[in-house]
């Protein structure tokens, strides 16, 4: 299992996750952010992949309300947040991020779809960029790059998804969609609800 921070409702966090312990870091070196209850989600069997330290974050900084909840994708930290809309979930999840920046597209958008197992059709830009690549990929297969799950954002091919290469984690390897460990997507969709605000920066 990979690494997931869970928050318990109304707490602050540590700034930095320690990229070769996974562990948060406090005091000076985590910025300075009081130990206020982080905890890591079934460490002994954690396998860190090429993650980045992670920034602080809060919706607020984003949305003048949490609405029907908020995800924040932090490209340079190449980190997921993810917040209900009653606040009382927060989860942070390592991802992968576009390979370059022509590539990223930052704004604001929402989660408008969600799909289990969802079938992968390569962008015609993504085909003239590579031939090779199919016209389609079903749903399920290990073959499909989305992984288990996607959430479709109001920006078209552009969406949150599973992966089941996750060498790609914490790594700048997307053509623009932000990939998170197979388990991290499940928990994701369990909760994020159509309608969840999405900031990219």
């Amino acid at each position: 299992m990979a690494t997931a921070l869970v928050l318990p409702a109304g707490r602050s966090f540590a700034q930095n996750i320690d990229p070769y312990t996974g562990m948060p870091v406090y005091g000076s070196a985590g910025g300075a952010a009081p130990d206020l209850g982080v905890f890591q989600v079934d460490p002994d069997a954690d396998q860190r992949r090429n993650q980045s330290s992670f920034r602080a974050w809060h919706w607020s900084d984003f949305y003048p309300s949490l609405g029907k909840g908020v995800i924040l994708a932090d490209v340079t930290s190449r980190a997921l947040h993810y917040w209900s809309a009653d606040e009382s979930v927060y989860l942070l999840f390592p991802t992968a991020v576009p390979v370059s920046e022509d590539l990223t597209r930052r704004g604001k958008t929402e989660i408008v779809r969600k799909a289990e197992n969802p079938p992968w059709t390569p962008t015609p830009s993504m085909r003239e960029r590579d031939p090779s690549l199919p016209q389609r990929v079903e749903g399920g297969v290990p073959e499909n790059p989305l992984g288990v799950r996607g959430l479709y954002l109001s920006w078209p091919a552009y969406l949150i998804h599973g992966t089941h290469d996750t060498r790609k984690i914490g790594r700048k390897s997307s053509n623009g969609c932000y990939g998170l460990y197979n388990e991290h997507v499940l928990k994701l969709y369990e909760v994020a609800e159509i309608g969840t605000q999405v900031a990219v920066f």
